[in-house]
Parts: structure tokens; C-alpha cells; sequence
């Protein structure tokens, strides 16, 4: 878009409440021309809905977020993207209420490649965290894009995990891109930037709000062709990314859990809701595959040749753990070892990546 023309745009955009959803529609009437909206008389304003405040701040000097945004825009790897704009990306604007412009840092492109978006529960357990990095790596090794949304747990795991295998991964904010929330994920932000995208729909400055995080879930699910959900309680933002997913026709996908994890009774209600069941990428290749090439191999729950090298005791022992977290008073009755031996085995199951610690003193079997 020329800079005249998109600096009408960006006039309109601050000067409209909430044109991120209403712009393109009140744009259609002028022949999505801003210059055209901009010179109509304030009765044609007022007959296509728009209100007295509105108009007023239309007839104003120009929005002084404008030369921000320009500016913004001018310095190396930052992107303004307009609804119109080729780079735009079509799937996105496939949806009922699409944002009508998108800040982008990094590179752009990956916007039009195929996406996956992997969300999760911000409190998830360690091992929701290895699955969520573990199918992100799996997901970006086949060539699909990871998008999620920065936050902590899940997100940052599935970026991490694009990240990995030098995959490439898409991250969606809830604030302007001149602000990093959490600010502990602030390095994390930045690789992103370097190797993959940061986007947001809010304008620079914008802080984070509660209200703006489900509007936020619209774009994440919105980008992609499928939503695969890792651990998440009943009460969570990342069924409101499932829900919307559903609602724009693209695929739902739940990773099941223990039914004693209370942070997995989520994804057992999306599953009970017709959500595909995930356990392993061959299950998101069967929903996926005639869409993308999956260079899937052969996968066995652990590594070959490992727990051959355990003796009777350390076998009986990893099989007395089991999936679901215990505690070590537990797996004291189970195996019938003293606290003193029980802790030394446990040391050399977890560093041969047969078990991890959990929170509350427990251990599970991954």
C-alpha cells in the first residue's frame, strides 16, 4: 500500500473505535478506498452507522498514532499489514471478523505458509510442557509453522520447541509489538523475531489487558488450518482458541492426560466434543496429511536399547512409577525399597529421560 494511502488508512483505524473488526465492512461501502470515506459528507458518515465522536475525530487533524505507526514501520524488519495488502494472509481472512490490520515483526511470509497452533495451559505440568515442545519440534521438522501465543507454559514450550529443530514458528500477542508480555519470555520474543514472526493486531503501546487475550485467540486459530490443544483445565483461554477454531471450520485436536491431572479435563471435554484425539504426530497426520508431507518415523515410548540397560530392580521399579505423578511414600509400598535406595534409582531413571520430577515431590514415567 503507497504511504499516502495507507496513512488515510491508519487515520481511520485509530479514529474508529473498534475498526479492527468494523473497518473492512464500513470500507466496502466506499470502494475500500480510505481517501473516498475520509471526503464523505459527514449525513453519508452518519447514514453508514458511523456516531457524532467518530466523525469528529475524523474531520480532526490527523491521529497522531499515524506517524508513530509510520515511523514504526520504517525501521528494518517491522511490517504494517493492511486487510488489502497481498501479504496479508488469506486464511485469516477467511474469518467472520478478521483484523483489519496487523503488526508484524519478523518475517512476514510465514503468514501464507501452512500453520498448526499449539495452545496450552499457562500452569502445566513438566510433562505437558515436553509433549507441547515435543509436537511443536515434530510439527516445524515437517515444515508446518507453529503459532501460538507467547504466554507462559505451553506457548513458550511450543515456540521453544519449533525453535529447536531451526523450524519456524509464529507468535501472537495481546499487546503492541513495542512491549513484550510476559516480560520474562522477553529473550524468547526476540529469537522469535530473528527466526520466525511476532504479530499483533493492537496498536504500539497497547498494554496487556484481560479483555484483549480471547480477542487475541481469534488470530491464533484464525492463521491456522488446525488447533492442537496440550493440557488445559475447564476454565481456560486456550478452549476459547478450540472453540473459535471450531467455529471457523478448521480442525480441533486435544492431547488426552491423566484423569487425576485436573489440567487435562479440558482437552477430555473437547475430546467428548467431537475434538480429535492426539497421542502421537501420526495422529495429526491422519487429520492433517493430505494437506502437508509428514516425514514421520517409527515412534516407541522410549529409546531403544535403554531399558536394557537397567537391572531387575530399576525395571520393577520404573514399572511401579507408572504415568500418573507419586510420591515417593507411595513408591516406597510399591517397590518395598528403603527412601535411601528408592532416592539413589530414581537419580538414574530421571538422567536417563525414563522419568521426571513433578511438582509436589512426585514423579512420572514419560
Amino acid at each position: 500500500m503507497q504511504k499516502e494511502l495507507l496513512a488515510d488508512f491508519l487515520h481511520l483505524y485509530h479514529s474508529i473505535q473498534s475498526a479492527s473488526a468494523r473497518l473492512p465492512v464500513l470500507l466496502a461501502r466506499f470502494d475500500d478506498n480510505p481517501r473516498r470515506l475520509l471526503e464523505s459528507s459527514s449525513d453519508t458518515l452518519r447514514a453508514h452507522g458511523l456516531r457524532h465522536e467518530s466523525i469528529r475525530r475524523l474531520r480532526a487533524a490527523r491521529h497522531p498514532q499515524v506517524e508513530i505507526d509510520l515511523e514504526w514501520a520504517e525501521r528494518k524488519g517491522n511490517h504494517l499489514l493492511c486487510y488489502r495488502d497481498d501479504a496479508y494472509p488469506e486464511l485469516l481472512r477467511q474469518i467472520n471478523n478478521f483484523p483489519a490490520l496487523l503488526y508484524a515483526r519478523g518475517n512476514p511470509g510465514l503468514l501464507s505458509r501452512p500453520q498448526i497452533a499449539i495452545v496450552g495451559s499457562r500452569n502445566c505440568t513438566p510433562g505437558g510442557a515436553q509433549n507441547a515442545f515435543d509436537f511443536a519440534a515434530q510439527c516445524a521438522a515437517a515444515n508446518l509453522v507453529v503459532t501460538s501465543g507467547l504466554a507462559l507454559g505451553i506457548d513458550s514450550a511450543a515456540h521453544r520447541g519449533a525453535l529447536s529443530v531451526s523450524g519456524k514458528t509464529v507468535a501472537v500477542t495481546a499487546t503492541g509489538l513495542d512491549r513484550v508480555y510476559p516480560s520474562r519470555n522477553r529473550s524468547l520474543a526476540g529469537e522469535i523475531v530473528e527466526r520466525g514472526l511476532v504479530v499483533s493486531e493492537f496498536p504500539l503501546g497497547t498494554k496487556a489487558l484481560a479483555a484483549y487475550f480471547p480477542q487475541r485467540n481469534r488470530i491464533i486459530s484464525g492463521l491456522a488450518v488446525a488447533t492442537l490443544v496440550v493440557e488445559a483445565a475447564r476454565r481456560s483461554g486456550s478452549l476459547i482458541t478450540a472453540r473459535l477454531a471450531g467455529e471457523q471450520g478448521r480442525e480441533v485436536l486435544a492431547v488426552p492426560g491423566s484423569i487425576h491431572n485436573p489440567q487435562t479435563r479440558g482437552c477430555h471435554q473437547l475430546i467428548r466434543d467431537g475434538a480429535t484425539l492426539v497421542e502421537t504426530t501420526r495422529d495429526i497426520a491422519g487429520e492433517l496429511g493430505s494437506l502437508f508431507n509428514f516425514a514421520l518415523q517409527q515412534q516407541s515410548s522410549q529409546p531403544p536399547g535403554l531399558a536394557e540397560s537397567l537391572d531387575n530392580e530399576q525395571l520393577a521399579l520404573l514399572d511401579s512409577i507408572g504415568y500418573d505423578p507419586v510420591n515417593c511414600d507411595i513408591l516406597v509400598q510399591r517397590s518395598g525399597l528403603t527412601i535411601d535406595k528408592l532416592s539413589s534409582m530414581l537419580v538414574i531413571l530421571e538422567l536417563n529421560d525414563l522419568i521426571q520430577s513433578a511438582p509436589g515431590g512426585c514423579y512420572v514415567r514419560i
